[in-house]
């Protein structure tokens, strides 16, 4: 098969960079590259900027009304081209089908979202007559200029064009996104799909680069915020870089959710919400569930029916719609991942069930791992503190409620958190006092809807404001505060202005 050169797109087209960096995108399922990414060269990255910076001015401008109108048409096409978007996921990342569906998906929703926005910045607004003595004062919001999106490779749907792009556009913005090298073709084509859209030109473009390119952004005068997902280093560096200069940030950062299971949850029923939420994308999300912390009494019995179940999944290619475990993004983060899993049993941790050294019949050269399982994990151990970004759980073990949420607040991360138990007293206490910013009773992933914001907390997110919800109207617009007053005939003949009538 031949290998696809990719192109980036600026100002509603399609063009050859110059870069001599190449980046290959693999089918992680096969091992083989499927395309070459260039990565934009500094020029073109201020192309980029430059093309969103003029559509600005007339976008900006272009009614709600009309702006969702678009976004509907966008919607439309997403809809339409749903199963050509799923395939695209499911070949340059690895997920599952169902999986890869559910990642096109979640960019619709924000989508759906989008298409709502004269009303949501309505809802945003503030108007009082007579608020002081004939001084009448509205509050409404209004568009920034151009953002900058920086895309990890785990989302190719959801994030870039779901989390970052319909709310920023729908305000009335320009974005300039970095998308990952590793699967930049499904942003690509959605992009095609928004200029089909009536998406104006320069609204939405697209630049893979490296870190040295995405640098500039930070500090680009022309850049009024920056929405990232990654590392929590990488984002806690573009947080303070980017603030300095004035820029509004959010920054989604690495996770390490936990889930408490309570001696009276179900084995069964609880051991299948765990294989999902821990093994479901191979483990390469922020919201997966890498670590449970069991109470003593049941521990045996929940890490057997586990075990059980986690044996039974079936391993294979992303686009093979009986698969279950999909592979890994490429050959480089499987060694990572390998090296994690040896790191736990040197620190002390039992493996109870292997996933190195998967073949897959037909698919020898496809960077799979199977479901692996680490048990008897101590706060002590870095295998049950820091992010894996893999289909491996560990398990770690609790006398009571006290014990196992105290285990869990300790960690610097607090995306989401979970508990299972079928006692409504400590459901209420955790999701009381639980540090996790998305809460899970007896769901093991517990991401909301669109309508509400990505919450997450501590290390895991470094800004004010949250991507989705009404979070993500306030992030995208500014607030501006107008006082007016008009004069009958016996206010025209006032000689005389005070400061202080009530205006202030």
């Amino acid at each position: 098969m031949a290998i696809k050169k990719l192109q980036y797109f600026v100002n509603g087209t399609f063009k050859d960079s110059k870069s001599t960096k190449i980046v290959n995108v693999y089918d992680p399922s096969t091992g083989s590259i499927i395309a070459e990414m260039p990565c934009c060269t500094e020029d073109e990255v201020n192309e980029a900027v430059a093309a969103a910076k003029n559509a600005f001015k007339s976008w900006s401008t272009t009614a709600p009304s009309k702006r969702a109108a678009i976004m509907f048409k966008v919607k439309e096409l997403l809809d339409t081209h749903l199963d050509e978007l799923t395939m695209m996921v499911a070949k340059e990342n690895g997920k599952c089908w169902e999986e890869a569906k559910g990642d096109v998906l979640k960019a619709i929703e924000p989508t759906e979202l989008a298409c709502g926005i004269p009303s949501l910045l309505a809802s945003e607004g503030e108007a009082l007559f007579d608020a002081s003595r004939g001084y009448d004062t509205i509050r409404y919001r209004e568009p920034l200029g151009v953002f900058a999106g920086i895309a990890p490779f785990n989302f190719p749907a959801m994030i870039p064009m779901g989390w970052m792009t319909p709310m920023c556009i729908a305000c009335g913005n320009t974005i300039v996104l970095k998308v990952s090298s590793n699967t930049p073709m499904t942003s690509l084509r959605i992009a095609e799909l928004y200029k089909e859209a009536g998406v104006p030109d320069g609204v939405v473009n697209i630049v893979p680069c490296t870190r040295n390119e995405a640098e500039m952004l930070l500090s680009h005068p022309d850049i009024k915020g920056i929405t990232f997902v990654g590392t929590t280093t990488v984002g806690l560096h573009i947080y303070s870089e980017a603030a300095k200069t004035g820029k509004r940030v959010q920054a989604l950062c690495e996770a390490k959710n936990h889930a408490l299971i309570l001696e009276d949850a179900p084995i069964d029923r609880t051991a299948a919400s765990i294989i999902n939420a821990s093994y479901g994308c191979a483990g390469e999300r922020c919201m997966a569930l890498p670590v449970i912390v069991v109470q003593d009494s049941i521990a045996d019995k929940l890490v057997a029916a586990i075990v059980d179940q986690a044996k039974n999944m079936k391993i294979g290619p992303a686009y093979d719609k009986n698969s279950k475990l999909g592979p890994v993004i490429d050959d480089k983060h499987r060694q990572r991942i390998i090296a994690w899993i040896e790191k736990g049993i040197s620190e002390g941790a039992k493996l109870v069930l292997d996933g190195r050294n998967i073949i897959v019949d037909g698919y020898e050269n496809g960077f799979y791992l199977g479901p692996t399982i680490l048990d008897h994990v101590t706060s002590d151990m870095t295998v049950g503190q820091r992010e894996i970004f893999g289909p491996v759980l560990c398990i770690k073990r609790c006398k009571d409620f006290e014990d196992g949420l105290n285990m869990m607040n300790a960690n610097p991360f607090a995306n989401g958190s979970a508990i299972f138990t079928q006692n409504g007293h400590y459901a209420r206490e955790f999701a009381r006092r639980t540090d996790g910013g998305m809460v899970g009773i007896n769901v093991g992933i517990p991401v909301p809807i669109g309508m509400f914001p990505f919450n997450g907390h501590k290390q895991s997110f470094f800004g004010d404001l949250h991507c989705l919800g009404r979070d993500g109207v306030r992030f995208y617009t500014e607030s501006k505060v107008v006082t007016s007053r008009w004069f009958d005939e016996e206010a025209k003949k006032e000689k005389e202005v005070s400061t202080w009538d009530g205006t202030i």
